[in-house]
């Protein structure tokens, strides 16, 4: 009885957090660039002497999706979006460096191009826009821009553009991409962009909808395995008290 109420004890808190888990992807379904969080759940032995047969289940929710969202035409020049695999580089707060598929870039007061607030990375760091009357991102990521008074042209800085797996990334608490091992991935000349597109969340409705009935099956059974251990302890109590 003692191992039930920790199977049901341990089944019932993974359900909760699953739950939880497709909730937030739910929520982000509207998100530009939003890559879907998937939770996995291990075995996890429960320390202490004579606790061999016990164990817990232990979700983890630390690896992202890396199917590709819808890419959808806004027209706007700063606008971006990675065409197949690949993601943008961002400066997160505190430094380092960060990944994203999000691309509505704005421009900040001192013309720094920002995501979401965080400034986005290039060759030599940040990138900062001079004085200009156009922006053109080119496939390959080339920032330039056209100076008042002139006809032409200037590349102003190339995108930092990465590719990586998705078992490499996890989020951090801000919701950024960033690499397992805390180090800052390599450039990648092969990552091609669209400009004037932004690309959509890559949550599936139905799959997460699927997902958190299940969950909520698996809920109640253990909530019924609750029930039938008070059951057994009942008769156990009645068998000993005569």
């Amino acid at each position: 009885m003692d191992a039930l109420i920790y199977t049901a004890m341990s089944g019932a808190e993974r359900a909760l957090r699953g739950q939880q888990v497709h909730a937030n992807n739910l929520a982000n379904i509207d998100t530009n660039g939003f890559r879907a969080t998937m939770e996995l759940s291990t075995s996890r032995a429960l320390g202490g002497y004579g606790y061999d047969d016990r164990h817990m289940s232990e979700m983890q929710a630390n690896t992202v999706m890396d199917r590709t969202g819808t890419l959808k035409s806004t027209g706007r020049d700063l606008d971006v979006a990675i065409n197949g695999e690949g993601y943008f580089a961002v400066q997160p707060p505190g430094g380092g460096e960060a990944y994203t598929r999000a691309g509505a870039i704005t421009l900040d007061a001192d013309g720094t191009m920002t995501v979401n607030g965080r400034p986005l990375l290039g060759e030599g760091g940040p990138i900062r826009l001079p004085q200009h009357t156009r922006v053109e991102i080119g496939s390959n990521g080339t920032v330039s821009i056209q100076t008042p008074g002139t006809a032409d042209m200037q590349v102003v800085d190339k995108l930092k553009l990465v590719k990586a797996e998705g078992a490499e990334l996890t989020k951090n608490a801000a919701g950024l991409l960033v690499a397992r091992d805390n180090q800052a991935l390599a450039a990648d000349n092969t990552v091609a962009v669209q400009a004037g597109h932004l690309e959509g969340s890559n949550v599936s409705a139905v799959e997460e909808m699927v997902a958190t009935m299940s969950l909520n099956r698996t809920f109640d059974v253990q909530m019924k395995l609750f029930k039938a251990n008070d059951a057994m302890a009942e008769a156990g109590n009645r068998l000993i008290g005569g």
